[in-house]
């Protein structure tokens, strides 16, 4: 028995030292799928992240294109307010050039005034300046604006028939849409 009793005891620190490493691997194991765990939760952390910044990074993209895009308009239509004020200027001119039956003396006036104006429309012309002159085309409402109307029989309906007040664009915007008489039946 004595013999049992130290093969027992022999065995006992053995089994026990067993048992302390199946106890540490199991806590390896355990703390191993807290860290998996946790890995597999910063990676999609990790993921949902990248994503935000490319959606930011999209979204700044799309903030500069829209701010470049306002001022290069800005820059482009800069002078509008200038020029429509002196689109009444233009208007005064082309008032005084019209009267024909005036004398010798008015007709050098109106030579004089005829260069101010063409030095003027050719000033507008460089900056983009067009006038808008749709007589004998269908009314479109982006250019004009129907004053009047009339009756031509031998014309269609909506055919612009004449400019009272001219119409100007710059640089392929109306600034000023046309006056005009449209043909109704």
């Amino acid at each position: 028995m004595a013999k049992k009793e130290k093969h027992t005891e022999k065995q006992e620190p053995e089994v026990l030292e067993a048992t302390k490493e199946l106890e540490q691997d199991t806590k390896l194991n355990n703390e191993m799928l807290k860290l998996e765990a946790e890995i597999q939760r910063l990676t999609t952390e990790n993921t949902t992240l990248q994503e935000k910044v490319k959606l930011a990074q999209a979204e700044l993209v799309n903030y500069r294109k829209r701010k470049d895009e306002e001022t290069a308009n800005t820059i482009k239509y800069a002078n509008q307010d200038l020029i429509i004020d002196l689109l009444v200027v233009v208007d005064n001119l082309e008032r005084t050039l019209e009267n024909q039956n005036v004398s010798e003396e008015v007709k050098k006036y109106q030579d004089g005034v005829r260069m101010i104006y063409d030095n003027i429309m050719n000033t507008l012309k460089s900056f983009g300046v067009e006038v808008i002159n749709r007589v004998g085309q269908v009314f479109d409402p982006k250019y004009e604006q129907a004053l009047l109307t009339e009756c031509v029989e031998d014309k269609d309906d909506d055919i612009v028939l004449e400019v009272l007040l001219k119409g100007y664009m710059l640089k392929g915007r109306v600034i000023r849409p046309a006056s005009v008489i449209i043909n109704q039946k």
